[in-house]
């Protein structure tokens, strides 16, 4: 056994296709599955359920595959801190942000990122909270972006900035133009939401519960943009993040955006990485040039 035949065992569990496994480890499909025969072979089980259109792993597989992940994401970390140790900056940051952050803070982030680590190789991932949170357990992710608080003793956080939500209105809605809006005032509305997945709705979900609104029945969106374009059609009310509103981010026409009076609603954004990463000192660094990059386009806005 070695790990790079543990690597192909985790491939196929995830791809549950021999050829798409393959493909991802850069094999051909026949040497994939000869060395998984001979992990087989070796433990004296079988791994695999093979049938001619899906792979299913056996009660026994599932459990080695959990195993099998967490010894190539040891292994991934040791590399990690011997390369870390000679220059801690020259190496590949692999970063995640959630959907409803991404495209607003990263065009941002990244030049400041790029000044102030210039040999830094930045690979960026755009998924949903949940698959980031796993990404990052797995050792895919080297840290991510994202909303607080986050559950997890294995995973550490370092909170950046605050960020409000604006109502986002038609622009005959009676809330189009208010002033002095608070939570409360949404009561009895019916808020458009992202679908399942996207921390944003979960976000939006504890307004409503606060401020008596409810999730309009028959509608879940799978974007912002989506969000914008039907408010801006009339056909409801929903909350957008702060820096997905500010000047410069285009809203179409009937849409109009309205501050909610301190304290508004709001999410609190975080980097998050494993207590057990040996770039642990180095993403602190990270962390603390997002979060003056952050300081610096509020105070511009």
């Amino acid at each position: 056994m070695n790990l790079r035949d543990l690597k192909y065992l985790v491939a196929l569990a995830e791809h549950r296709h021999f050829g798409k496994a393959a493909a991802a480890s850069f094999v051909s499909q026949p040497t994939l599955s000869m060395q998984i025969r001979k992990l087989e072979d070796e433990f004296g089980v079988a791994l695999v359920e093979r049938s001619p259109r899906r792979v299913m792993l056996t009660p026994i597989g599932r459990e080695i595959v959990e195993r099998a992940k967490h010894v190539v994401a040891e292994v991934e970390h040791m590399r990690d801190l011997a390369r870390r140790s000679q220059d801690p900056e020259a190496g590949s940051l692999r970063l995640g942000a959630f959907p409803t952050l991404g495209p607003y803070f990263l065009p941002m982030a990244v030049p400041a990122l790029r000044a102030r680590f210039a040999r830094l190789e930045l690979l960026l991932v755009e998924e949903k909270s949940d698959v980031l949170l796993e990404q990052l357990r797995d050792g895919k992710l080297d840290a991510a972006l994202l909303a607080l608080p986050v559950h997890d003793d294995r995973l550490h956080a370092e909170e950046l900035f605050t960020e409000d939500f604006l109502l986002a209105a038609p622009s005959a809605h009676r809330l189009a133009h208010a002033r002095n809006l608070r939570p409360g005032d949404l009561v009895d509305e019916q808020l458009l939401l992202l679908d399942d997945g996207h921390c944003l709705r979960d976000q939006a979900l504890d307004v409503c519960q606060l401020s008596g609104a409810r999730e309009k029945p028959g509608f879940r969106a799978t974007s912002l943009e989506t969000l914008r374009q039907m408010v801006a059609a009339g056909s409801g009310v929903t909350l957008l993040p702060e820096l997905a509103s500010r000047p410069g981010q285009p809203q179409p026409d009937g849409l109009s955006l309205v501050r909610f009076m301190p304290p508004a609603p709001h999410r609190r954004i975080g980097l998050v990485w494993r207590r057990s990463s040996p770039m642990d000192h180095f993403l602190g660094d990270v962390a603390a040039t997002l979060r003056s990059t952050a300081y610096d386009a509020a105070k511009a806005a």
